[in-house]
Parts: structure tokens; C-alpha cells; sequence
């Protein structure tokens, strides 16, 4: 038993190793087939095992940057992502019809743990690497778990080879290859609506520190001086989210001043990223804030805002604050993000755009519902300034690559800090900067208007066709362990 746990683990690590920043996506492949050998005729008490060895190799590694922030909490909710691939593995039928039960649960596991707890954390997952594969344009048509299906599909394949089963691996191999095929050939969103001139401002500055040791001045002063580098003519400037940090609204303040300024004298739309302090209700509670991308007209009129709406528990608002207050240091989080409602969309003289605030860009509903909104761009406001390593800023740029292709939009990124992008609707990354350097990136950009069958189907269908694998897989498994009837023994004569 040993034996097939530290295979699991490997295979987790594999898969780990798949995931940006190291970005070897060929090896996901390889990690789940070590799950699939390691889980064999396994009874489920040992699968239960196998999977929560292949979610520890996954996520001990993919959400190394956890430990930057707190080791006990790192430690608790890599153990809650690891329990969803337990679950996965264990709910997987034993025997043969795990290599259709397998991928199936594997789907189901990412969705649900898109979903719970505390509105789910998707970052660390396989399709983030698979982005940059061969299977990245299949995300226009299933999204990101039909990336996760394709590997665990093309894993099959691989193991019945190894096995000589070659009419299952041939059945196998010809899926992945007919879901890569009809992601290239898919609708891309391909209706074009004009082109935009856009600016993406990266301030500059040291990475690794919390909100609280930074003076929210000089951040602001390196956004405006950087984006000072600008010049007309352009059409759209995007700067950071939480770069500019005031006590209640955003109009009156002398940083709206100066963005209003920045936006007369560049002839173009401003968005950037605002936090509005609110005072606490009551002197025993706590203050909250609003975080939200704020448009700036080309006359320096605020004409639009979106307030974000998938906050990051934890690290905008502590869900149960009086249940943690008494259990941990909540000292990092004094205030809670107030959520914001609808869909992201600006309605600017720029065009209509789709916004994802930060966290927001790891959850495809949110670039889902902003182009069924009417977005024709997508902006991603973020900051990722306190993560000391490369790890969150390259898997946001991966996030950003599969919203991309996912929506079939062109894609704009900025953060304080980086790593800012413009990105094209097949995925590609047309101008990346240097994490810490103070730069601008300046491109061209297409408005789009049509949809990709993804954006229009959502995951429904994929969810369904996993749930009915899965109970093919166990109709199977039974069919296979129900002991033969017996033959009536034949009478001797006496």
C-alpha cells in the first residue's frame, strides 16, 4: 500500500510541476497516469488514500504561496483541496471502469471545488498549464474543465498502452484528439467591432509586503508617473486595482483629480482601481470598504463602475469574523470588502468592457457573464504585489489566457507590480512586463462582439455528461463483480 500512495503523491507532484511558473504541461499527463496505476482493483478505503497522496503532491506545490502568508492556514487548506481529489479517487469504480469513472470524478471534483468552500479557490488547477498546450483552444468549447477531461482522457490512453490494450487507447488517444481539433475550428468570437489604441500601467515597486506596511501615496504617485510614459494618441489606459485607496467616494478626492486630469490629457478612457473606506456601523464592529474599477472619460468624467464581486476570504473579508476572531489573528484583514452585484461590465466612450477584479479572473462565470453582458474587451484590474514569489502573478496571467480563449475576447491585465499583460482571444500573450520594474505596455486590441459556444453553454453539458459517466462506470464495475449464477449440480446415480 505503501507503494501506491508515494505513486500518488508523485503523480501529484507531476501535475504540480505542470502549473505555472515551471509551466511543463506534458507532465499532467504523466501525473494522472500514476494515479490510474496507483488506484488499480484498490479497495475504496485505499483509493480515499491514493487521492488525498495525489491532492497533497498537487497542492503542497501548486499553492506553495500560501505558506508566504500563514503556515497553519496553508497547511489546512491544502488539506481541504487535496480531500476533493480523495473524494475523486475513492468515488472512481475500482477495476476497469476507472479509466471512464476516473476522468468524470476528476471534473466533478474541479467544479465542485470552484464552488465550496467560501465560494471555492480554482487556482492550482490542471487546466492553468494546459492553457499553454496543444489542448488550450479546446477551453472554447467545454472551458477549463473540458482542458482537465482532455488530460485525464489522453492519461487513459496512455495507460492502456502501456497495458497493450490498444483498441481502448486508440478510442482514447482519438477523443483528446477530436476535443483539441474542435477547439481549433470552434467559433472564436471572431466578430470584430473596431480596434482600440490601450495602455497597461505598471507602477513599480518592492513585492512581498502586506497592505498595511504600504503608504498607499507612493503607490499611487509611481501609478501617475508611470503612466506619464504615455502618450497620445489612445483610445484606453487600464491601471491596477487598489491603487488608488480613499476615505469614502472616489469623485471628490484629489487622486480623482489627477486620473481625471491624466485622462484629458491622453484623450482616453481611464480605468483604475479604487478602494472606498466606509466607517464601521457601530463602534464594536468593523469597517468595510468598496473595491471597485472606476472609468474615467476622456473629459475626466467618472461615467462608470463596477464594484467587485467575488471578494477573497481571507483576504478581503474573514467569513465568520467572530468565530475566527477568537481562534486566529485576524489583525491582516481589519476590514471586510463589501461584495458588489451583476455582472462586470463598463459602458464607457471607449466601448463596453468586461472587468474581472483580481481574484475574479480564476472563476469563468465572471468573464462568462460580463461578454453576456455586452463586453467586447476584457480588463483585469489586479494586484498581486503581496506575493513575494512568481507564483500567484503567473498563474493569473494562465487564469487570464483561458478567460481569454474561454470568451473569445482580447484581454488587457495590469498590477502595481506585475505582471501586467495584453493577451489576444487565441490565448497568445502579445506584451508581458517584468514583475517590480516600473513600465507601461502599449498595444492594439479588437472589440468583438460574437460568442464562443462556451460562453453560451457554460459548463451544464459537461457536468451532465460527467455524471452520466461516472454512473456508466459503476454499472460497469457491478456488472463485473456480480458473481456468476450457479449451475445446478448434476444428479449420480446410486
Amino acid at each position: 500500500m505503501h507503494s501506491k500512495a508515494g505513486l500518488g503523491l508523485a503523480g501529484g507532484g507531476l501535475v504540480a510541476l505542470s502549473l505555472p511558473p515551471f509551466g511543463w504541461w506534458p507532465l499532467a499527463v504523466g501525473g494522472v497516469v500514476a494515479l490510474l496505476v496507483a488506484l488499480g482493483d484498490q479497495p475504496m478505503r485505499r483509493r480515499l488514500l491514493i487521492g488525498a497522496g495525489f491532492g497533497l503532491g498537487q497542492f503542497t506545490v501548486g499553492l506553495w504561496w500560501l505558506g508566504e502568508f500563514s503556515l497553519p492556514g496553508s497547511v489546512a487548506v491544502v488539506a481541504m483541496e487535496a480531500a476533493f481529489l480523495a473524494a475523486a479517487a475513492a468515488l472512481a469504480p475500482p477495476g476497469p471502469g476507472r479509466v471512464v469513472g476516473l476522468p468524470a470524478t476528476l471534473v466533478l471534483a474541479e467544479a465542485a471545488r470552484g464552488l465550496v468552500p467560501f465560494g471555492g479557490l480554482p487556482m492550482g488547477g490542471v487546466a492553468l498549464g494546459q492553457i499553454g498546450g496543444p489542448l488550450g483552444a479546446a477551453a472554447r468549447v467545454g472551458g477549463q474543465l473540458a482542458l482537465l477531461a482532455l488530460v485525464a482522457v489522453a492519461a487513459v490512453a496512455v495507460t492502456a498502452a502501456i497495458g497493450r490494450r490498444w483498441k481502448l487507447a486508440a478510442l482514447a488517444a482519438g477523443l483528446v484528439l477530436t476535443g483539441a481539433a474542435a477547439g481549433r475550428v470552434a467559433p472564436d468570437g471572431g466578430r470584430a467591432a473596431g480596434t482600440l489604441e490601450v495602455g497597461a500601467v505598471q507602477g513599480g515597486g518592492a513585492r512581498g509586503f502586506r497592505q498595511s506596511e504600504v503608504d498607499e501615496t507612493v503607490v499611487f504617485q509611481a501609478q501617475l508617473a508611470a503612466s506619464r510614459q504615455l502618450q497620445p494618441p489612445l483610445d484606453l489606459v487600464v491601471w491596477p486595482e487598489d491603487v488608488v485607496d480613499v476615505n469614502g467616494p472616489v469623485e471628490p478626492t484629489a487622486e480623482a483629480a489627477a486620473i481625471a486630469e491624466e485622462a484629458r490629457r491622453l484623450g482616453a478612457t481611464v480605468v483604475a482601481g479604487v478602494i472606498e473606506g466606509q466607517p464601521a456601523s457601530r463602534p464594536s464592529a468593523v469597517g468595510g470598504f468598496r473595491n471597485a474599477a472606476v472609468a474615467w472619460s476622456p473629459t475626466g468624467q467618472v461615467v462608470a463602475r463596477y464594484e467587485k464581486v467575488h471578494r477573497v476570504p481571507f483576504g478581503e473579508y474573514i467569513p465568520g469574523r467572530r468565530f475566527f476572531d477568537l481562534v486566529a489573528d485576524t489583525s491582516a484583514v481589519p476590514r471586510d470588502a463589501v461584495p458588489g452585484s451583476g455582472p462586470g461590465i463598463l459602458r464607457t466612450p471607449a466601448g463596453d468592457l468586461g472587468v474581472l477584479v483580481s481574484y475574479e479572473v480564476f472563476f469563468a462565470d465572471r468573464a462568462r457573464d460580463a461578454v453576456r453582458a455586452g463586453g467586447r474587451l476584457l480588463l483585469v484590474p489586479t494586484n498581486a504585489a503581496s506575493f513575494e514569489t512568481s507564483q500567484v502573478p503567473a498563474q493569473e496571467v494562465a487564469a487570464a489566457r483561458l478567460r481569454a480563449v474561454e470568451s473569445g475576447r482580447d484581454l488587457v491585465q495590469a498590477a502595481p507590480t506585475g505582471a501586467s499583460a495584453i493577451i489576444d482571444r487565441d490565448g497568445r500573450v502579445v506584451a508581458r512586463s517584468t514583475l517590480g520594474r516600473r513600465e507601461v505596455l502599449r498595444g492594439t486590441v479588437t472589440l468583438r462582439t460574437s460568442r464562443t459556444i462556451y460562453t453560451t453553454i457554460g459548463d451544464g453539458p459537461l457536468l451532465a455528461l460527467a455524471a452520466a459517466a461516472l454512473c456508466g462506470a459503476w454499472a460497469l464495475a457491478h456488472a463485473r463483480l456480480k458473481p456468476a449464477p450457479r449451475r445446478p449440480r448434476a444428479r449420480t446415480a446410486r
